[in-house]
Formats: structure tokens, C-alpha cells, sequence
């Protein structure tokens, strides 16, 4: 972080009266105590059940506790002081999921366009841009672009189970022929980004419209996993 973005992260939080999204302490929208216990590495996230063809999946924790209130506060409260720390832990993903593979193309899960609106700004492609900048900074050769677009008809997919989230998002996303032809021969390895990996239905279905345009998935790299807990009870 450099001092003066720090400086005004600082100044917005202070003006604004906010507190950490972790511990509530007040101040900062992440305080310097939660922002150093983040994940620090990332691990692979396969969900329970794997949709069929999908390529490895990678995110730095579970979707609980500190990663849940920095996912929903930057995603469904505008906290955009929660930009930057959740583009250091993409980053972190992209780097274990792509390897050494070099240069990259990092592509953002679309948002529903009325999603966007309502919220005031695209959060997935926002941290996205961040964790480029990141890596960058680090030396990769590292790009992002734009290549998915939602169709219309998709539903919310909260409260969906697995199967549900299938049939809502099939053939839910297409990638742009323009789009694609401005990346032609540019031979960038290609990391698909997202918030949060639940079932992989909504990964599988970018992979699936990127595949169909030409255009080959290495990886899907993620903040945050949720963990599929079996029923209790008889």
C-alpha cells in the first residue's frame, strides 16, 4: 500500500465514522490487526459435488467469519476501502492457481447488469483490477479484460441449491466475438475471477463460455470457499 492511497483510505474511514468489518473496533473499514491475519496463501477448492470439466479451482480461505464480512461489506455495502485488501487476496489466489504461467489474462465473473446499478459499482471486476495491479507491481505480465457477459433471464442465486444454481446459470454467459478478436493473438493464460466459489456452477459456466468462444481456462481463482456441510438429524 503507498502511503498516500493509505492516507486517503484513512481519511475517507475517518470522515465517514466507520469500523472494522472484523472486529467492529472502530475506525478503518479493516483494521491493521484483522488486515494481517488474512490468508496469506491459497489452496485448491474443489466443491462437493465437482461440476463436470471444471479446471482447478483455488481461494485463500473458508467464506466465514473476516472473509464473509469483507466479501458482503465491499460486494452489498459499498465499502470501497474494501477494494484493496480483497485484491491482495485475489492476488494471492491467481498466483498459486496460475503457477509460473506467464503472461496472464485475468477475467472478472460478470455481475447482472441491474445488480450493478442497484450497487453502485462491479465489485468482482474491481478487485479484479486491483489484484492486476498487484501482480503487476511484483513483475508478471498481467492483464484483464472484459470477455463474459450475463444473458438476460438470471435469477438471484441466493437461497439456490446446486442444482438450481446449475439450471439458472446454463448458458447464462457469453463472451463478445469483438471482445475476444481484441485478445487474438496475445496467447495469455487465463484466470477467471470471482468473490466467491459456492457449488462452481457459476465458474463452470464461465469456463463453458469462454471455451465455446475459443478461448482455453487455466484456472478459476477466488477470494473465499464456502465449506458444503452434510444435513444433521435422522
Amino acid at each position: 500500500m503507498s502511503l498516500l492511497s493509505g492516507l486517503l483510505d484513512a481519511g475517507s474511514d475517518l470522515l465517514l465514522g466507520s469500523a472494522c468489518v472484523g472486529c467492529s473496533a472502530p475506525g478503518r473499514v479493516l483494521c491493521e490487526r484483522c488486515r494481517r491475519a488474512l490468508p496469506t496463501t491459497a489452496t485448491a477448492c474443489w466443491p462437493t459435488p465437482t461440476p463436470a470439466g471444471l479446471v482447478p479451482p483455488f481461494a485463500t480461505g473458508v467464506y466465514d467469519d473476516t472473509l464473509r464480512a469483507l466479501v458482503l461489506g465491499h460486494k452489498e455495502h459499498r465499502l470501497l476501502g474494501l477494494t484493496r485488501p480483497l485484491g491482495e487476496l485475489l492476488a494471492v489466489s491467481v498466483l498459486v492457481a496460475a503457477g509460473a504461467a506467464d503472461p496472464l489474462l485475468l477475467v472478472p465473473v460478470p455481475s447482472r447488469p441491474a445488480a450493478v446499478r442497484a450497487r453502485g459499482h462491479d465489485p468482482t471486476r474491481a478487485m479484479t483490477r486491483h489484484a492486476a495491479r498487484m501482480l503487476r507491481a511484483d513483475g508478471r505480465e498481467v492483464g484483464v479484460a472484459r470477455l463474459l457477459r450475463t444473458r438476460p433471464g438470471v435469477a438471484d442465486q441466493a437461497g439456490l441449491d446446486a442444482g438450481q444454481r446449475h439450471d439458472n446459470l446454463a448458458g447464462s454467459m457469453a463472451s463478445p466475438a469483438r471482445a475476444v478478436r481484441r485478445q487474438a493473438g496475445r496467447r495469455a493464460h487465463v484466470v477467471v475471477c470471482d468473490d466467491v466459489i459456492t457449488t462452481g456452477a457459476t465458474a463452470r459456466e464461465a469456463q463453458r463460455a469462454l471455451e465455446a468462444a475459443g478461448v482455453p481456462v487455466l484456472a478459476i481463482a477466488a477470494v473465499a470457499a464456502t465449506v458444503r456441510r452434510a444435513p444433521t438429524g435422522t
